[in-house]
């Protein structure tokens, strides 16, 4: 990272509180000197997601989620570090350094030039499209909107549009805009065709109702199509991947859901664009869909920074049911709820809603089983091993160790076996890990050193300005673990104010959870003058071994005082040793 980018980030923090980013995405309530809030990143009922407003960092005590605005912004909304410091500089007004550029950086800069590029492609075709539902060619679909009871702010608040049929005419507005074929072409707007050896462009969205899909940022980032007549087609198409758009990261409708998911902490996931549509018209905004695709991964990282209740809407079909069971097997194992919405045969969201009202909606709402219920029922209906084999797979996602008791125990009566039956392979895996031959060269962790290593750096980081006294005091000596003196080389060589930049991802966290304490830092010199006296008793018991080491090795009384200090640390050693195997088998029991 250059000098004048580390600037940057300085200058975007302080043109950017903490807070008041965060206060985007949960409601924050004032604790003392903090703000606090359910942690978007997990499933919780209690506050325990802190915010410091001051020093600028955060902290979740339940999942241990911390970091500082970039880390929270990128967290978020399932951005890396560089699309999230480009986004909050360009929101900021701040310029970021490109003549500093390493190689890489330059090919990453060149490709940010395209991705602007592609991005203004993308909006000036929505335009385009939202242009030509006004025309007298777009009179077919206007008319096709009516029918199925699209209103006028729905086609608003979504931007949704028409393509004429024709082959050049997005092409002819691109190139007109001073776009070229090829950029097109790599935005996946334009399609392209190899006749003759000649290379020939044209739209790739002809005579479909189209919906923009837009990152969280609100650019349109890709489009869905729809056909709205008897055309021999597919009846949707949508975006291929492009430097701006990967369909198994994003959600349609999340950008127009975001503020009602966040006031209702609670998200509908359905899978078409026309349910989303028409459940914000019926006044359910919290909806979004998955764009042509299974749910992944990338998904449910991004609607779990939202909220962790969901609704699952799926059709009643065996196709639908084994939808909503896979959905059920990536959410729950995350810490997340769900209940999930069958449609009866033959219905769907549209058909129910329009046809039998917001109470035949809501009644199947209310009906709706948790998504474990559900998972149970269906299991019912597989075969026995495959059921257990399913169960057994599930318990092994979990992320949340403290969700296993409950759900074996759930899982296995529903499946008619005794939790211990279900568990079985757990322990048997437990065993096998214990049992393996450790790691040659690694040793029994000392636990009174490990101890005294976090004691040491805690007071480096909540008091860095008093690192010399601490050095002063051989604190620097003392450390042992890799980790801490790792950590004592940065604090010595980097600014204080901005050291928190050149951490990696777990120091930093032990750095936020030393700042994040309740304790205030207000007992500099107590916590000093203690860990002065635990160094002072540290440098007298290693003194009689220190001291054998520097006499002659030739003298017999040296040799016999070598052997006693020897003894000595072996016997303090063992007795550590012993020590940290009781602590951690009772951990286990």
């Amino acid at each position: 990272m250059s000098q004048r980018n580390s600037r940057a980030i300085q200058e975007i923090k302080q043109r950017l509180n903490m807070a008041d980013l965060v206060r985007r995405y949960v409601e924050l309530r004032r604790v003392g000197p903090r703000w606090m809030a359910p942690c978007p990143f997990h499933q919780e009922t209690k506050p325990s997601f802190s915010v410091n407003e001051e020093e600028g960092f955060f902290y979740c005590f339940g999942c241990q989620a911390s970091g500082d605005l970039f880390d929270f912004y990128g967290r978020i909304n399932g951005l890396n570090f560089r699309e999230t410091l480009e986004q909050l500089a360009e929101e900021t007004g701040v310029q970021l350094d490109a003549a500093a550029l390493s190689r890489d950086d330059r090919q990453r800069e060149e490709a940010l030039s395209r991705r602007r590029q592609i991005l203004r492609m993308h909006e000036l075709a929505a335009r385009h499209f939202a242009h030509n539902l006004t025309r007298s060619q777009g009179r077919e679909c206007r008319e096709y909107m009516e029918h199925r009871g699209i209103s006028p702010a729905m086609i608003e608040r979504f931007g949704l549009g028409w393509s004429l049929r024709e082959w050049q005419a997005l092409n002819t507005a691109l190139r007109r805009a001073g776009f070229t074929d090829a950029l097109g072409v790599e935005a996946a707007l334009l399609g392209a065709s190899d006749k003759d050896g000649q290379i020939r462009t044209y739209d790739r969205f002809r005579g479909r109702l189209m919906f923009p899909i837009r990152a969280l940022g609100g650019q349109v980032v890709a489009f869905g199509g729809r056909i709205i007549g008897n055309e021999d087609e597919a009846k949707y198409i949508n975006s291929s991947d492009s430097p701006i758009y990967r369909k198994g990261e994003h959600l349609y409708g999340l950008a127009q859901a975001r503020r009602a998911i966040s006031q209702r902490n609670a998200i509908m996931l359905t899978e078409g664009y026309m349910d989303v549509v028409t459940l914000h018209q019926f006044g359910y905004e919290q909806a979004v869909g998955v764009l042509g695709t299974a749910l992944t991964p990338d998904q449910i990282k991004r609607l779990s920074g939202f909220a962790a209740n969901l609704e699952l809407l799926f059709d009643g079909d065996r196709a639908g049911r084994k939808a909503a069971l896979r959905a059920c097997e990536m959410l729950l194992p995350r810490g997340l709820a769900c209940k999930v919405i069958l449609f009866p045969e033959g219905e769907d969201i549209d058909s129910l809603l329009r046809g039998h009202g917001e109470e035949a909606f809501e009644a199947l709402r209310t009906d709706a089983p948790d998504g474990l219920t559900f998972c149970v029922q269906t299991l019912r209906g597989m075969a026995p091993r495959d059921a257990v084999d399913w169960a057994k797979n599930f318990l092994r996602q979990l992320t949340l160790p403290e969700l296993m008791s409950r759900y074996a125990s759930l899982l296995a009566t529903g499946l008619g076996l005794t939790e211990e039956e279900l568990r079985g392979r757990f322990a048997a895996d437990r065993t096998r890990v214990r049992n393996a031959p450790q790691t040659q060269g690694a040793a029994p962790a000392d636990a009174r050193n490990d101890t005294r290593d976090r004691q040491i750096m805690t007071f480096a980081v909540r008091y860095p300005h008093s690192l010399e006294r601490l050095r002063e005091a051989g604190g620097h000596l003392a450390l042992e673990a890799f980790w801490a003196k790792t950590l004592w080389n940065k604090l010595e060589s980097r600014d204080p104010e901005t050291i928190a930049l050149e951490l990696d991802e777990k120091e930093k966290r032990f750095w936020i959870l030393c700042r994040a304490e309740s304790a205030p830092l207000d007992n500099e010199e107590g916590e000093l003058a203690a860990l002065c006296r635990m160094l002072e008793t540290s440098r007298r018991a290693k003194a009689p071994f220190a001291a054998a080491l520097q006499q002659n090795a030739a003298d017999p009384e040296a040799d016999g005082m070598y052997l006693h200090a020897l003894q000595q640390t072996l016997n303090e050693r063992k007795r550590t040793h012993t020590l940290h195997q009781r602590e951690k088998t009772d951990g286990e029991h």
